[in-house]
């Protein structure tokens, strides 16, 4: 008699948000996973609950949306059914203007984030002298600031979902048998297979390295400065990232590449000079060929399904692709958008 209704193959964070969807709905589910938990990617550091600008309106752009303002009650559940804090917050999001023709485009912005976003956060172009220290300098003197943006604590939330899938009944191993559906949540190694058994590349692996620094601006915004994501953790720390490398020899070590991120990050905000450096971080994201999430009917496993591609958007995604794919996987329904469809990248 099989012991699973639901095999997971992966333990990062849409693995574990699909089997966590699942186990809500009274599935008995495993995850497997030879490295464990929040191994890969999930790993992290960073933890960036960023929207896209809200313009070009499209599916990604929506679901993304819908997910964001879904973090809330999905990561409060998480912890009081777990006890564990997933550092949790949507403490917003501040951005420097360059220079005029960025205010006019931010502004721009503002009008149709109030229609797109429906009232429920704020897009809004503001003075930087009305925001006192937490903001790095603007040239324009006018900054970003929208109430969509969260943060999380990336290992403590992966961690807290494995926990919670326990707590349901679920089990997670290193090793075993897949049994009932099958879904491949593998991350880039994952993606790298699938091009293996194509004939075109379907999705690869970018390699990001960050670092966490002991500043304590707890309940501050998190910042965007010179393409970098400065994230306040509620534990006295602030993570930094992070590079975006194709091309790499060893998945897991950080370099001189690193010492750019950290110099960059003080000098778009000096108030982190001199910030003891704590950890230094590198993992490898999962690209698709698409850039989207790529979800859905398995193309290579018959009768298996795949999430994959969270790229850097994982973590914001994540609670909504728990539930359509839990959907799709037990009820048969596909509420999946047409861009995320695994064979959007075929």
């Amino acid at each position: 008699m099989a012991i699973a209704d639901v095999t997971i193959m992966g333990a990062g964070v849409f693995g574990l948000s699909v089997g966590y969807a699942c186990a809500v709905r009274g599935a008995a589910v495993q995850i497997i996973d030879p490295n464990g938990v929040a191994a890969g990617a999930s790993g992290g550091l960073v933890g960036a609950l960023a929207p896209h600008v809200p313009e070009n309106w499209n599916s990604k752009k929506a679901f993304q949306f819908e997910s964001l303002m879904m973090a809330d009650a999905f990561w409060t559940e998480v912890e009081v059914l777990t006890g564990h804090d997933v550092g949790y917050a949507r403490s917003g999001r501040l951005q420097p203007l360059a220079d005029d023709a960025a205010v006019d485009l931010a502004r721009k912005r503002a009008v149709t984030a109030a229609e797109l976003w429906e009232g429920r956060a704020i897009w809004d172009v503001v003075s930087a002298d009305t925001l006192g220290a937490w903001i790095p300098p603007s040239p324009s003197g006018f900054v970003v600031r929208d109430t969509l943006s969260g943060l999380i604590h990336p290992r403590r939330a992966t961690k807290a979902l494995a926990a919670a899938i326990t707590k349901l009944g679920g089990r997670i191993e290193t090793s075993g048998k897949a049994e009932g559906k099958v879904v491949w949540a593998t991350g880039w190694q994952g993606l790298v297979d699938m091009t293996n058994r194509h004939t075109r590349q379907i999705g690869n692996g970018v390699k990001g390295q960050a670092l966490l620094l002991k500043h304590a601006a707890i309940g501050a915004p998190q910042l965007f400065a010179d393409a970098l994501h400065i994230v306040p953790h509620a534990d006295g720390t602030v993570a930094v990232g992070s590079t975006s490398e194709r091309e790499f020899d060893d998945p897991t070590a950080v370099d001189a590449q690193l010492d750019d991120i950290h110099a960059r990050a003080i000098a778009a905000f000096p108030v982190l000079s001199g910030a003891p450096v704590i950890e230094r971080w590198a993992g490898v994201r999962p690209r698709s060929r698409s850039r989207a999430p790529m979800l859905g009917h398995h193309p290579f496993e018959d009768g298996a399904f795949v999430a994959n591609g969270g790229f850097k958007i994982g973590f914001g995604m994540a609670p909504l692709v728990g539930q359509v794919m839990a959907d799709l996987i037990l009820d048969g329904v596909d509420r999946i958008p047409d861009a995320f469809q695994a064979d959007q990248n075929l």
